[in-house]
């Protein structure tokens, strides 16, 4: 978390932000995003509450006066009422209202149960705007094999093996840059730092095996940092390689594959890998929750959807599919 971030929060939201990063795990970015919304909602509140003049720009209203007392008073029609406020006020959309009413949730939850500074909890019956699903957007099995054709260049091994990860093991872009050489075991397996900070070992298949074994064989092992000796990726400048590199190096093999102006990025390479696995090897869900590290069986319920093809065949399936009126 940012030390700025802990500078401006009032020691109510500080204290909040903390436990969340060091006691429950979440990332740096997930407790950022938790301020972002509690600043919201507490320069609403203390703008319909008169504490700030009311011509005083909103993103300049400080919440450093935040504290116990004034949240004491908030009840859940002042929640609801800031939900009407972000919806008409601000253009949120269903989902980033529905991220905000998270948010909520679990602030309140933590200062009623968790710190008991809270004699009740406003946000508990706090409902959620419903928010249409989107599928992930992900390339077909002929997509993907277009994209692993088009590598080549000085660094072809490299930049296949990352590919090749991506789209066999679903790994985020974050979990595949901070890969090291340690994370490869000799039971082919490989282990994997996700969200939080938790470790996952994910199953190497033979592409993958082939695939690292190939990139390993040309590697650079000299003048590499000496912070990034470890690192299994390494750029051009003999460093770990970056978030943006990669970003850089999908983008460029979606152009030359002919996926380029498609919507195409690393996290669709993940999903691509989920829904080929649960598509075209029947990987139960369960299972595929465990290999892309999610915390909740929800998120990977998402890939459960049918493609076309499979709903063709469904439907030719039936017994009386081929019945005609003689």
């Amino acid at each position: 978390m940012r030390l700025e971030i802990l500078q401006s929060c009032p020691p109510v939201i500080r204290d909040f932000l903390t436990y969340n990063e060091t006691i429950r795990g979440k990332s740096s970015r997930s407790v950022e995003g938790y301020y972002l919304d509690l600043q919201t909602f507490f320069r609403y509140i203390l703008l319909i509450r008169g504490k700030v003049p009311k011509d005083l720009e909103f993103e300049k209203i400080s919440i450093e006066s935040v504290d116990i007392s004034l949240i004491k008073t908030i009840t859940i029609s002042d929640l609801y009422a800031f939900m009407v406020y972000c919806k008409e006020e601000r253009q949120n959309g269903p989902a980033s209202r529905a991220r905000k009413t998270s948010t909520l949730r679990i602030f309140f939850k933590y200062l009623s149960v968790q710190t008991h500074q809270l004699e009740t909890n406003p946000a508990e019956l706090l409902e959620s705007p419903k928010v249409k699903q989107a599928l992930p957007k992900h390339l077909t099995l002929e997509d993907s094999l277009e994209l692993l054709k088009s590598v080549e260049g000085d660094n072809k091994e490299r930049d296949f093996c990352i590919l090749t990860l991506f789209l066999n093991c679903g790994l985020r872009l974050a979990e595949l840059c901070a890969l090291n050489l340690s994370s490869i075991s000799n039971d082919d397996t490989l282990t994997v730092i996700g969200k939080g900070n938790k470790e996952r070992i994910v199953y190497l298949n033979s592409a993958c095996i082939t695939a690292i074994n190939n990139y390993l064989a040309v590697r650079p092992r000299e003048g590499i940092n000496v912070n990034d000796r470890n690192a299994l990726f390494i750029s051009r400048n003999k460093r770990r390689i970056s978030n943006k590199t990669v970003q850089h190096i999908v983008k460029t093999y979606l152009q030359k594959s002919g996926l380029g102006d498609m919507g195409y990025s690393t996290h669709k390479l993940r999903h691509t890998a989920a829904t080929l696995m649960y598509q075209h090897g029947n990987v139960d869900i369960r299972v595929l929750k465990d290999i892309l590290g999610h915390a909740n069986l929800g998120t990977t319920q998402i890939y459960t959807h049918v493609s076309n093809t499979q709903i063709k065949k469904a439907v030719d399936s039936n017994p009386l599919a081929n019945v005609k009126k003689q």
